[in-house]
């Protein structure tokens, strides 16, 4: 996990806005603070998205991850753009046919149309890439939480996810490329960089 956490800042999006069970819970959530805590995300990620996008992207089957350790996570994360893959629906699982199977990384990704930007809030790994968002996933609770943060405002956000499927089939090296993305990219919706990102939706009892 990142450092410069606190231990009283809570999961982002862990309960219900306000904080359940705190003297908060009936404080509304402004609008300046979701936008605030975006510019925040956006300001960090932004240099990352243009900097892969100077013609660095991963373009399907360019590279072998398992070709000898030729190319490795840390040369990787620097080449592969998530802005430059196929956005799906996040109820893409309930389409009749697959359109991802197998081995694949997978992007959470908001472009909120009043940010000059995207947010990139959530990267995955996944063996069955047509079964893995189906069933319970944490990250799923942050994007109501997130969707319902940004109705309560009325602002707009536009969810998408975005499948990798050069991803190496073997778990350890795709996990390892996973935590090498995480890192670079600190998405807020990870357990490992919850903490980085302070947030005006939990509360802190004081």
């Amino acid at each position: 996990m990142a450092s410069g956490s606190s231990p009283r800042q809570g999961d982002l999006f862990a309960q219900p806005l306000g904080g359940a069970g705190s003297a908060a819970e009936d404080l509304p959530l402004q609008e300046h603070q979701l936008r605030e805590w975006q510019q925040r995300l956006l300001a960090f990620q932004q240099p990352r998205f243009a900097a892969v996008a100077e013609g660095h992207s991963v373009a399907p089957g360019q590279i072998n991850l398992l070709d000898g350790g030729v190319v490795g996570p840390a040369a990787t994360v620097e080449r592969l753009d998530p802005l430059a893959l196929a956005p799906q629906h996040l109820q893409f699982w309930r389409w009749p046919e697959a359109r991802n199977s197998g081995a694949a990384l997978y992007f959470v990704i908001d472009r909120p149309p009043h940010l000059n930007g995207s947010l990139l809030l959530y990267v995955g790994e996944t063996a069955q890439a047509d079964r893995r968002w189906k069933g319970e996933h944490d990250c799923k609770s942050y994007l109501a939480a997130y969707g319902d943060a940004l109705q309560q405002v009325g602002l707009g956000g536009q969810l998408s996810i975005r499948f990798w499927s050069d991803a190496p089939t073997d778990v350890r090296p795709r996990r390892a490329l996973e935590q090498a993305l995480i890192r670079h990219w600190l998405p807020p919706f990870n357990k490992e960089t919850r903490g980085r990102w302070a947030t005006p939706f939990t509360a802190d009892p004081g």
